[in-house]
């Protein structure tokens, strides 16, 4: 069984349909049904670091560029993204959340990956 513990996206602003310009990209985590995938994987031990690499495309293309990354789980993994060198259209923005568990038998790491379609409109 899997569980949905993130990354969630999270919308800067509920109305906002375009982007443009500097964005602040954010996404969350249920910590809860993190635990409970851990305990399903039989991964057990102590989370050292949760990062989260940002990637963009544009639609239709196969080449993920990296945005940025963050480990601060605190304000939600913010990375901002300057979309003003971007031609206008629709792009696909991924992030890649990774969990390190340091255990027993050594280091593990559990990733999930969130994508979300959005517009740019510079």
């Amino acid at each position: 069984m899997s569980y949905n513990w993130g990354p969630h996206y999270i919308v800067p602003s509920e109305v906002l349909k375009e982007y443009s310009g500097n964005v602040l990209l954010r996404e969350e985590l249920d910590e809860e049904l993190l635990s409970r995938e851990l305990e399903a994987l039989s991964i057990s031990g102590h989370i050292v670091a949760i990062n989260n690499p940002w990637y963009c495309r544009r639609k239709d293309s196969d080449t993920w560029i990296k945005i940025g990354e963050s480990e601060d789980r605190q304000e939600n993994f913010p990375v901002r993204w300057d979309t003003t060198r971007l031609e206008n259209g629709q792009y696909e923005v991924m992030g890649l959340m990774h969990v390190i568990v340091k255990g027993e038998g050594g280091e593990r790491v559990i990733a999930r990956e969130n994508v979300v379609e959005v517009t740019i409109a510079n």
